[in-house]
């Protein structure tokens, strides 16, 4: 049967995407019928969808709008990485959604999907049906409902090793010891049953859902190992007249089937535990805001819940005390340590008009501060929100793996059958015990959670890492090709100067210079000198008698005490008729040398001083720059300074290649330049002029106290603007590729080695038979070793 979908799409206005559209579809030999309507399209296939995918990556990938939205739950219920496989593809399924990616290490699933054709309800629903669950409720105690979920998820099975354990114990020494006292097999049935069918019965539950749905995961290999194990038990505690005929013992195997149930217990214990342990990074980040403020209201204090803190509310933040929300100070000053968000452990002056963030600590002294932004439009939010996301995502590693855990455990009961009738032909005594056990063991080593961990909890770990340093990284795309960076563009201002003009240098040409007149015409204008030029001479008293007006494109003039007084551009001074000193000449060829921009100070009469002004190098820059270099990563500055300007700065701190007077399509063009020659090239900015460049760079970095808009286009955000950060970043990505690599290595080699010697592989060399109790063992210690390799990747110097 054939089934049609809509796709609404919001740009079917040009004749030219029209007729690309028409032509795509015309081509697909998937779809039965389509057509084409202003608004949308509808398309019909027995596959649809296969089909609706096809058509959606076409429609990404020309730039057509399609109508949805992106969102991340918390998805319930699995077990190992091929229930992540089964239920991304139960998602992909379901009418209206685009794509899925459901993530085994933190249990995320990121669904695209239109909401005039589905809801996250009918979702939720879809996954219910076959055994898996979807968190979609967005309240604010979203994070706190699921740490409880987690909590009594743990405790559960917490219990079920316990009490399994009390079973397990006298069934081992049963089994191992003791199996010919009176009753023995009967008291192991009792003992293995409710090891069985109680503390191991989510196992069972979990095959039973998976066969509805017409699929298998690793529930499957356990119950159905366990269950043949059991079954065959119990016939032979009942039956033994049928082996006694044939001139065998009937062995029975209680103590392998309850052991394994034990063992797999406690290595999914381990693993929870581990797991819990990879996203301690959003745990300390949500850990950083307080849950009550002081605010000031009517001249009182008044102490109230976060979540009731509205923008231009009062806060008062005392000595020690976090700062709960986004904010900007206006009364008092103190230092204040936000290493929580930018990884620099000395503290930060803050005054009057400074911005505090959420989640940073107040050192000093009171200050009273403005909420500008509260919830989750606050730094720490959004920081917090980009880690999820973050983590969510797959490398591209990963979408091999998936590939592999979807088909891993139906290869895997193949095996265990052939495995099974190849006993069966070339055994000889004991050949169907033999065959049993082998295709029992082979079921029970089979491990898909240890593949389906090893890429997550490493891009998991990673992730967290980057963020305690100040390092935001929003996706594992990213993360994974960092490391091959081998070439960067760096824009100047801003990234590698501190993007705010500085006085270097003031020569005085007068004894008594009346600073007082210049810092009074400073401190009234909004030039954007001016507050460079008096955070430089400091603190005087601000005469209000003067009279200051602005000419246009040359300076100030103003009147003090029957004087005109004089700052501007010192072409300006031919203007004035005043008249210049040898002195004041050098001290212009001084200055141009240095690359400063120069202001004067004059009376009517007289030069009284020479002013210069240069954007300050980061003081970090040098040291930044040099450490890529011996990194062999070649560095450019594309600058839309002046050239003078753009050498200056470039030689200083030894820059390979410099563009200056550039445009921001200039920046562009330039990466896909380098992109031609077969670079991988990574751009570091922070402005709007940046965006452009940063969208086109294969890696793209943003500067944290750039403009918002290079932020969202940026791929990495190094929050305070610290450049070094930049090759923490690429150390970040190489040991986080290396962490995956060993995972997946020792995953792939597990199961590689483990299965053949399941099926019986050495029992024709050295008559080695493994016992499926150690082999039960054997998986649960797999996922755990994988999630351990990524945990030491916390305490690796970047």
């Amino acid at each position: 049967m054939n089934d049609t979908i809509n796709i609404p799409i919001l740009n079917l206005d040009s004749e030219e995407q029209n007729l690309k559209l028409d032509k795509f579809l015309s081509e697909l030999d998937l779809l039965d019928s389509y057509s084409i309507h202003p608004n949308e399209i509808s398309i019909t296939a027995k596959k649809l969808p296969k089909a609706s995918l096809k058509v959606y990556e076409f429609l990404k990938q020309n730039n057509f709008k399609i109508n949805s939205i992106e969102k991340s739950y918390p998805v319930l219920n699995m077990t190992c990485a091929s229930c992540a496989s089964s239920s991304q593809a139960n998602l992909k399924r379901q009418y209206g959604v685009v794509n899925a990616d459901v993530n085994y290490g933190n249990g995320i699933g990121k669904i695209e999907f239109i909401p005039s054709l589905t809801n996250p309800e009918k979702l939720k629903d879809s996954l219910i049906s076959v055994g898996y669950d979807l968190v979609i409720d967005e309240s604010k105690n979203q994070d706190a409902e699921l740490e409880e979920l987690k909590d009594n998820h743990l405790k559960h099975l917490k219990r079920n090793v316990i009490y399994s354990l009390i079973f397990g114990i006298p069934l081992f020494i049963i089994g191992m010891f003791f199996m010919d006292m009176p009753y023995a097999n009967y008291i192991m049935w009792a003992l293995s049953t409710p090891i069985l069918f109680i503390f191991g019965q989510q196992f069972y539950i979990g095959a039973l859902k998976q066969l509805k749905n017409k699929s298998a995961n690793m529930d499957t290999l356990v119950a159905l190992s366990t269950s043949v194990a059991y079954l065959f038990s119990v016939f032979n505690t009942l039956f033994p007249s049928y082996w006694h005929s044939k001139g065998l013992h009937p062995h029975p195997y209680f103590e392998a089937a309850g052991l394994i149930i034990v063992f797999i217990l406690i290595g999914k214990l381990m693993e929870e535990n581990a797991k819990g342990n990879t996203s301690e990074a959003i745990k300390k980040l949500i850990g950083l805001q307080p849950k009550t403020v002081q605010i000031i209201s009517e001249g009182k204090q008044k102490e109230i819940a976060i979540e009731n803190v509205n923008i231009g509310d009062i806060i008062l933040a005392k000595a020690g005390e976090k700062i709960a929300v986004d904010g900007i100070i206006i009364d008092g000053n103190s230092f204040v340590d936000e290493s929580s968000l930018t990884g620099e452990p000395i503290p930060v002056e803050k005054k009057i008009d400074s911005k505090v963030f959420s989640g940073t600590v107040n050192q000093n002294s009171p200050i009273q501060y403005k909420a500008l932004k509260v919830g989750n439009e606050t730094l720490l939010a959004q920081i917090i929100q980009s880690v999820k996301n973050a983590q969510g995502s797959k490398a591209p590693v990963q979408k091999l793996v998936d590939k592999i855990a979807g088909i891993f455990v139906p290869t895997v009961i193949i095996i265990a059958l052939l495995t099974f009738i190849t006993w069966i032909v070339l055994g000889q005594e004991n050949s169907f015990t033999m065959a049993l056990l082998s295709m029992i063991t082979v079921l029970v080593i089979a491990c898909p959670c240890a593949l389906g961990l090893a890429t997550p909890t490493a891009i998991m770990v990673g992730m967290g890492k980057g963020a305690e340093q100040g390092i935001l990284i929003k996706n594992a795309e990213s993360l994974e090709l960092a490391k091959k960076i081998n070439t960067i563009i760096l824009d100047k201002t801003g990234t590698i100067t501190e993007g705010k003009p500085k006085v270097q240098e003031i020569v005085w040409f007068d004894e008594n210079p009346s600073i007082n007149i210049l810092y009074t015409i400073e401190k009234n204008t909004t030039h954007p000198l001016a507050n460079a030029i008096a955070d430089y001479l400091g603190e005087y008293d601000i005469l209000p008698e003067l009279k200051i007006e602005e000419i246009a494109g040359k300076g100030l003039k103003c009147s003090y005490l029957n004087n005109e007084y004089y700052i501007g551009k010192i072409n300006w001074l031919d203007e004035l008729n005043i008249p210049k000193s040898k002195e004041f000449d050098e001290s212009v060829t001084n200055f141009l040398n240095e690359n400063y921009t120069i202001s004067f100070f004059a009376s009517n009469d007289k030069i009284i001083g020479l002013i210069g002004i240069s954007d300050e190098l980061k003081s970090n820059s040098i040291k930044a720059i040099q450490t890529l270099h011996e990194h062999n990563i070649e560095v450019y500055m594309v600058t839309g300074d002046n050239e003078s300007s753009a050498k200056a700065i470039g030689e200083k701190v030894k820059i390979d290649k410099i563009v200056a007077n550039a445009l921001p399509t200039d920046k562009m063009n330039i990466i896909k330049d380098l992109q031609q020659q077969g670079k991988i090239v990574a751009m570091v900015g922070d402005g709007i002029n940046d965006s452009a460049a940063l969208a086109q760079a294969d890696v793209s970095i943003a500067m944290g106290n750039g403009s918002d808009i290079a932020i969202d286009v940026a791929q990495i955000t190094l929050i305070g603007g610290d450049l070094t950060k930049v090759n923490k970043a690429i150390n970040l990505s190489t040991q986080t590729v290396k962490t995956i690599h060993q995972n997946l290595f020792w995953a792939f080699i597990y199961n590689v080695i483990g299965i053949p010697i399941a099926a019986g592989i050495l029992y024709p060399i050295n008559g080695f038979l493994l016992n499926p109790m150690l082999a039960g063992a054997a998986m649960a210690l797999s996922s755990v070793s994988v999630v351990t390799n990524s945990l030491f990747l916390k305490y690796k110097k970047i």
